[in-house]
């Protein structure tokens, strides 16, 4: 019976450390021009990745034997992109009910406890084809209502939800510019109930005991969405508004200096407009570059050069793959490197526009330390691209995410699979000559 179990005990050793050999595969990317981001672009580098992080980034990389190497001779490599702004695995059909999971009715129109990530369906059939064009994360941001709740960045790989959250919640998602989305008749009454909400939170906080024994005055949310205002309040937890209007965006500004909360802008159309005012409030903004028709009065004032102008400013800024906002956003979160591209055509820098959607959404979201650039350390989600990533014809060759490269193959592939050889019942018939 004791060597029986000196046998299973060795076994499962075996077992174990096979398994972990294969959790430990080691990548090296090599020969490409590659992007660290975080640093100059270095030719002919290695990116070196071992157990799903990076190991070392550069031009005399020591390759360990028995690496799997991919050759990048010729390549861009850059750290995996980031859009800051989706609806992915939440939203599969946008005029189907039943498969929108992005809004919370809530109470009033506010929801700010509402976790839009408790709703993700990790299967969704939108998650390839952005992987498939070098999106490795993604925010998911609530809709509807005055506030709409909290927002999360996730990784996209295939696994469960708790797999995929990478940090939540990074933002609580709130409405300035649309009076009807909030539920309200005008701006003016937007910012009046957003200011009764911020009041009564901080009341609220002040006086929990009073407010369980029914000893307070009715307040403008429930318990649960006080509470969660709390880190808005508390300065841990910024507020993301969704606004275009230049006077939109100064009402919002005022409005984070009375209660000293961090506010972030969200689509931002005549954001160019108070650039100024934005970069000295140190106030971020998410936005795009290709979009050059306004989608409502409140955008009358855009220009493609909203991005390019807010950077020269000295604003964060965070390209976004659907600034004009709409339900078509999860259909096209690959959109943000397209974005980019435009971005860079009016004005912005490559570098800038390269960090936009990699580096700066990391940092602005606190996951600077595990994604956005290539650095020893980080999560190996990288991209190697058949040229410069933000022109048209530009293909991603290789993504991994988190070291490795995922074989689900895309909805748009398996159509094209199929159809590629119609079957014989779909052929033209030929006639035969007489």
């Amino acid at each position: 019976m004791r060597v029986r179990f000196q046998r299973w005990g060795l076994a499962a050793f075996v077992l174990c450390s096979s398994v972990a050999s294969l959790g430990a595969q080691t990548v090296a990317i090599t020969g490409g021009k590659v992007f660290p981001v975080s640093g100059p672009p270095i030719e002919n580098g290695t990116v070196l990745i071992r157990d799903g992080k990076i190991v070392s980034v550069g031009a005399d990389v020591a390759i360990p034997s028995g690496a799997r190497r991919i050759d990048a001779t010729g390549k861009w490599v850059t750290p995996g992109l980031i859009n800051s702004s989706t609806s992915l695995g939440v939203v599969e059909i946008g005029a189907v009910a039943g498969t929108r999971d992005n809004a919370a009715r809530g109470r009033d129109n506010i929801a700010a406890a509402f976790q839009v990530w408790e709703g993700i369906n990790p299967a969704s059939v939108l998650f390839p084809p952005a992987r498939e064009e070098g999106v490795t994360n993604a925010v998911l941001l609530p809709q509807g209502g005055l506030v709409a709740g909290q927002a999360a960045i996730i990784t996209l790989l295939e696994g469960t939800v708790s797999d995929m959250v990478l940090r939540a919640p990074v933002a609580m998602v709130g409405e300035v510019g649309d009076a009807q989305s909030a539920g309200v008749s005008s701006r003016g009454e937007v910012l009046m109930r957003l200011r009764e909400l911020l009041e009564d939170s901080r009341i609220y906080a002040r006086r929990r005991g009073d407010f369980e024994r029914a000893q307070t005055r009715p307040f403008a949310a429930s318990r649960l969405d006080l509470e969660a205002m709390q880190p808005v309040l508390d300065g841990r937890l910024p507020l993301l508004v969704a606004v275009d209007r230049a006077s939109d965006i100064d009402a919002t500004l005022a409005l984070a200096k009375e209660f000293g909360i961090r506010v972030m802008i969200g689509s931002g159309a005549e954001a160019w407009q108070v650039a100024d005012r934005l970069a000295a409030a140190k106030v971020p903004v998410l936005t795009g570059a290709m979009n050059n028709i306004p989608g409502s009065f409140s955008s009358l004032g855009a220009r493609q050069e909203n991005a390019a102008l807010l950077r020269k400013a000295g604003v964060q800024v965070a390209i976004i793959g659907n600034a004009g906002g709409g339900s078509d956003d999860s259909f096209n979160a690959q959109n943000v490197k397209y974005e980019a591209g435009n971005a860079v055509a009016y004005g912005m820098t490559w570098d800038d526009a390269l960090r936009a959607i990699t580096l700066t959404p990391a940092e602005l979201f606190g996951v600077s330390a595990r994604i956005g650039s290539l650095q020893a350390g980080r999560d190996a989600n990288v991209v190697v691209w058949s040229g410069d990533p933000f022109e048209f014809a530009t293909r991603a060759e290789h993504v991994l995410i988190r070291g490795k490269e995922l074989e689900t193959k895309s909805r748009q592939e398996l159509l094209i699979e199929r159809y590629r050889t119609l079957p014989p019942a779909y052929t033209t018939p030929t006639t035969p000559k007489p």
